[in-house]
């Protein structure tokens, strides 16, 4: 007994805790009330597409609307190749047909949260990509109209995960506090990629552990994600995301 008193404890301390925490900041963080007031249109973060003849794959994510982005952020990709004068933009969403292209602009705000690029690829390996991140948008599974689920997933982050799971040379992992990373297309129980030994376990997305030069070590509580990176050190925390240990 006194032993699943300490678990209940520990679970608290790591998991729970931060994310109550997160969630009381958030109701201090001034917000739209609703989607048709939010502000999505272009945030100028990325240079214009025309401005420069290389190709580039951005990772982009951005805290997502509601009292959800107290816990998660929004995560998509962009790229372009080296003779496009204009960016291509992938998401998944909860409304139509669920994987968009060109929906919003490649760097826009969502539900007026100002995005960042978690990844950046450019020169002739970014263009390399472009054709097999295409077919791995292309080939994924939870495509179709209805392929949405909010929690656990599949959701927007779990289809830029499977595109990064897809083509591992992209060699990005995304945010701890993109919610649905941690599902596993097509039903998988467990991930494996070559590049920097990574290695996933999920249970459908609720729990989960990952390890390897990308995720460093990596706990997953029902899409709460705890852990340590250990390439660019950081913990991992719950709501919060990455907190760097070095400036």
């Amino acid at each position: 007994m006194r032993r699943v008193a300490k678990g209940l404890l520990l679970l608290l301390l790591i998991f729970l805790v931060p994310a109550a925490a997160s969630m009381v900041w958030w109701l201090t963080v001034d917000r739209p009330g609703s989607w048709h007031e939010a502000n999505w249109g272009s945030s100028g973060v990325l240079p214009p597409a025309a401005s420069f003849s290389g190709a580039v794959v951005h990772i982009m994510a951005a805290r997502t609307g509601g009292m959800k982005g107290a816990l998660s952020q929004h995560t998509w990709i962009v790229t372009k190749r080296a003779d496009e004068d204009r960016y291509t933009r992938y998401d998944k969403v909860g409304w139509g047909r669920p994987v968009r292209v060109n929906a919003y602009a490649a760097d826009a705000y969502w539900y007026s949260n100002p995005p960042y690029a978690v990844h950046m690829v450019e020169g002739d390996r970014a263009e390399a990509l472009v054709a097999e991140i295409e077919k791995a948008v292309r080939n994924y599974p939870h495509s179709g109209v209805g392929a949405y689920h909010l929690w656990p997933g599949p959701n927007s982050n779990s289809f830029v995960a499977h595109v990064l799971r897809e083509v591992p040379d992209i060699g990005a992992s995304l945010p701890p506090n993109a919610v649905g990373r941690d599902y596993l297309a097509g039903g998988r129980w467990w991930y494996y990629s070559s590049r920097g030994w990574n290695v996933t376990f999920s249970a459908g997305g609720l729990f989960g552990i990952s390890a390897g030069e990308l995720s460093g070590i990596e706990v997953n509580f029902l899409g709460l994600v705890a852990g340590f990176d250990f390439r660019d050190p950081a913990l991992k925390v719950p709501g919060f995301g990455r907190i760097p240990l070095m400036p």
